[in-house]
């Protein structure tokens, strides 16, 4: 499959300079519309892959080549995974996030199984990954916006948070474990606070993507997990603390009919 012009634009943040001698890494992010680059005319839709780059340090480049509406599989099946393989070197990092679009199983082009079809699919990122001496981690999907009668926030994934988790004990990779950090998350914000960091408009309730504020907070949690399972050194995550202003989010125009799907 030919690649998009998203696709070559991505890979071009390969062509990092040299800094004393030593090539800069960047960090690669797998994934769907959770994470994805959002442009002006989904605005204020974000994804959490937007935000990452506020919470890294000068040197760490982040190549998010998210798409909307992507599984474990389908990115495989598009190209997509062998586009990363074939921009990756050594010392780079691969940061993988699927489960969203997995579950949709009327979809045969999306759907896979947990225990079985999504960790082969896994495998294939962390196999490529490794075989090009860059550095692969799993991070199980953000948990979405809801509750019960109760007020609790309930999970929505089904096994394939446990699935993942149980991938990467086998393969000894690091696990960002994001939907637990989220779902812990949204329990503390509660019902009504939720609803400030996702992409709740006057037309619009979705309780699945983020506004600004969500896809930060989000991407505070993917550092600080970074940091703590040593995919990253602490020195080359900055910010945790700090409150990081909306208005550093900005949503381009697209180029291609292909960013937006």
């Amino acid at each position: 499959m030919s690649l998009t012009r998203r696709q070559v634009a991505l890979g071009a943040l390969v062509a990092v300079p040299l800094r004393g001698g030593r090539r800069d890494r960047t960090l690669y992010i797998a994934g769907d519309s959770t994470a994805a680059q959002k442009y002006s005319t989904e605005a204020p839709e974000t994804g959490w892959g937007m935000a990452l780059p506020f919470f890294l340090r000068r040197g760490i480049e982040v190549a998010n080549h998210a798409v909307n509406g992507r599984s474990s599989k389908s990115f495989v099946d598009e190209g997509r995974l062998d586009a990363i393989l074939a921009a990756i070197r050594p010392g780079d990092l691969l940061l993988v996030q699927f489960a969203h679009n997995d579950e949709k199983i009327a979809d045969p082009t999306r759907y896979t199984e947990p225990w079985t079809t999504y960790q082969d699919y896994l495998r294939l990122y962390l196999d490529g990954a490794r075989s090009r001496g860059a550095r692969p981690a799993l991070a199980t999907p953000v948990e979405r916006r809801r509750f019960d009668a109760d007020g609790n926030a309930v999970p929505t994934h089904g096994d394939y948070p446990a699935a993942m988790r149980a991938l990467a004990q086998q393969e000894r990779v690091a696990l960002l474990d994001i939907e637990a950090l989220s779902l812990a998350l949204w329990q503390r914000l509660g019902v009504e606070e939720t609803k400030v960091y996702f992409n709740w408009t006057d037309t619009e309730q979705d309780n699945t993507h983020f506004n600004p504020p969500g896809a930060i907070a989000v991407a505070r949690l993917v550092a600080r997990e970074s940091a703590r399972t040593r995919v990253l050194a602490p020195r080359d995550v900055v910010r945790l603390r700090d409150e990081i202003p909306t208005s550093w989010i900005t949503w381009p125009e697209a180029t291609d009919a292909s960013d937006v799907l």
